[in-house]
């Protein structure tokens, strides 16, 4: 399970740092794309989970299926770490999501986000106490 949240730095290459324990759960080579839960930052899945992802989608109407895989697989990338736990965003991803110098890396269970840290901190401020307290008692928890 991939869960915290870490401020870490793009270097002018594009690399960023992972830290350890997403790098463990992610393994080796993993998959970066576009995020699509309708905001503007990246996702990160294992192959493992890239594969229920994509079998998932497959279940879809196929005129759905279609608009989704092409968003999705223009832009996935296969990615490794590099000797010092850092991956390359490719320019792409790194335009679609606006990265500059700073990005927030979030573990949302069975993926990662990787946010713009601007965008992120606007769009973590409309999380409030009573928003995030509405959705919880829907759980019953």
């Amino acid at each position: 399970m991939l869960f915290g949240g870490f401020d870490h730095k793009i270097d002018k290459k594009g690399r960023v740092f992972i830290p350890s324990a997403f790098r463990e759960e992610l393994g080796e080579s993993f998959i970066i794309c576009r995020g699509i839960y309708g905001k503007r930052c990246l996702c990160v899945y294992s192959k493992e989970q890239w594969s229920s992802l994509v079998e998932k989608i497959g279940t879809l109407p196929s005129s759905k299926s279609s608009n989704v895989k092409r968003f999705l697989y223009d832009g996935a990338f296969n990615v490794e770490f590099d000797t010092q736990g850092r991956i390359l965003v490719p320019p792409v991803l790194r335009e679609y999501a606006n990265f500059d110098t700073e990005v927030h890396i979030i573990g949302m269970d069975t993926n990662l986000e990787i946010w713009n840290a601007d965008i992120w901190n606007e769009e973590n401020n409309n999380n409030t106490l009573e928003s995030i307290s509405a959705v919880m008692e829907e759980l019953n928890f």
